[in-house]
């Protein structure tokens, strides 16, 4: 399976709603490696690493988030492959 890399940056009312955690459940269930966080401007940017296929499906369920966020929009960047172990939320 050939892998590739998407950044992901997650705009509307996604912070203090657990966005980060709905995406590290998620990616781990897709089996994606790769990380979340908060950004300064209230959005959350997601790094994911996995198949076409997996980066799609995950894609859709940042678009819904979990039951208590407001997905306004989502931009999509293609991105080099890094080799990680795992999917994990960066709290900086």
């Amino acid at each position: 399976m050939e892998k590739t890399a998407r950044r992901y940056i997650v705009k509307g009312r996604v912070q203090g709603v657990g966005y980060r955690y709905f995406a590290e459940k998620v990616a781990g269930e897709l089996g994606l490696t790769g990380w979340v966080r908060n950004l300064d401007d209230g959005s959350v940017e997601v790094y994911a690493v996995g198949s076409q296929r997996q980066l799609d499906d995950f894609a859709g369920y940042l678009a819904q988030g979990p039951r208590w966020a407001e997905v306004r929009s989502i931009e999509q960047f293609e991105e080099a492959v890094l080799k990680l172990s795992e999917f994990r939320i960066h709290r900086y």
